[in-house]
């Protein structure tokens, strides 16, 4: 039975495709298509769509173009630019894999396939008869706090060929097959929608409302911005602030304000307390959870550092996660991705509550 690559136009998903045909997989490869939108910004595919013709053609492989555009924009941008206008940080790239790729592509075509493929920098690893998400040996690379709010499902029916290689070696094997993307540069920015201007992204949709930029220590007004949207907790560039550096340590959704605090070491940029809701277990709640509390490795952004912590059921079920040592920029909104303390399974996630870091001490 075939399985269903989704590829990108980048050399992660080229290399995978290269790895399972060299194995002599029978594949179909697939393009998630977004496509232009004047109203809701603009995305253009043509460059990528040529290269997967080319990686198709040159492994003899079908590939398929599949439309996702009001999807995408229905459920991921629109759950981005409502937690934005809410005072809050979203995470568009977790909702895409859930969501889209792992979602409604799973619900259309990949459920058709005996596995649904990508480049992701993560593993399928199985454990006493049921499967985990597994962190990637490239701790740079390591994606799994992107696919933290995937399902057991989609777990289930995926395959990440990549898990098991540094970067380093899938440019290398890129290089060796002569593909035609060993040489591109790594996609950034928001899922699908590549190397837009976000601020200009969100001032499309949003559109600028100036406010107040005060010191939080002593109330004076120091500065203006352009709308609260535009900013996110732990900011320090892009403030427009002299005698630096200025960190955004809360926002007043209402008033549209923003407070600053002066200097690196400012403790109002830190708190070692998540409070988190909506905790999502990919493969069922750990046995350690079930006394209430459980010894945790975590992140609350994309980065290769792991913190360590304690998860805590909450009298309301809901959980709270203290760090052992400070966590800059709690920013509700974001998740908070839960990892076994060896940090080699991926968890879950959950979203952060907690309110901006020296909040409650004013």
């Amino acid at each position: 039975m075939a399985k269903a690559v989704l590829i990108s136009g980048g050399v992660d998903s080229a290399v995978a495709v290269h790895l399972l045909k060299e194995a002599g997989e029978d594949l179909h490869l697939f393009y998630i298509r977004i496509g232009m939108d004047d109203r809701r910004g603009d995305c253009s595919a043509e460059e990528d769509i040529e290269i997967c013709r080319l990686i198709a053609r040159r492994y003899g492989l079908p590939l398929d173009v599949v439309p996702l555009h009001e999807e995408y924009w229905d459920h991921v941008m629109a759950y981005a630019l409502r937690t934005v206008k809410e005072g809050r940080t979203p995470h568009p790239d977790m909702m895409c894999n859930r969501m889209i790729k792992f979602g409604f592509f799973e619900d259309r075509w990949g459920k058709e396939f005996e596995k649904t493929v990508t480049g992701h920098y993560a593993s399928v690893r199985e454990i006493g008869g049921r499967c985990f998400l597994g962190t990637a040996v490239d701790p740079v690379k390591d994606q799994t706090d992107f696919l933290a709010q995937i399902t057991y499902s989609q777990l289930s029916h995926a395959q990440f060929p990549l898990g098991d290689l540094p970067k380093a070696e899938v440019r290398r094997l890129a290089q060796e097959a002569a593909l035609p993307n060993a040489g591109r540069k790594d996609s950034q920015g928001i899922c699908f929608l590549g190397k837009i201007d976000y601020n200009e992204f969100l001032r499309r949709h949003l559109g600028e409302k100036t406010g107040a930029v005060i010191e939080i220590e002593t109330g004076k007004k120091i500065g203006e911005h352009k709308g609260y949207w535009f900013h996110t907790i732990g900011q320090r560039k892009g403030l427009g602030l002299g005698g630096g550096p200025w960190f955004v340590v809360r926002k007043n959704v209402k008033e549209n304000v923003l407070y600053v605090s002066h200097g690196y070491e400012t403790p109002l940029q830190y708190g070692r307390i998540l409070n988190l809701m909506e905790m999502h277990w990919i493969s069922g709640e750990p046995e350690e959870a079930a006394s209430g509390s459980m010894k945790v490795a975590f992140k609350n952004r994309h980065t290769p550092a792991f913190l360590n912590g304690e998860l805590r059921r909450q009298e309301d079920g809901e959980w709270l996660l203290e760090s052992e040592s400070d966590v800059q920029g709690i920013a509700p909104g974001q998740f908070a991705v839960i990892y076994t303390p060896d940090r080699e399974l991926c968890l879950g996630s959950a979203m952060i509550t907690a309110p901006e870091p020296g909040e409650l001490k004013l």
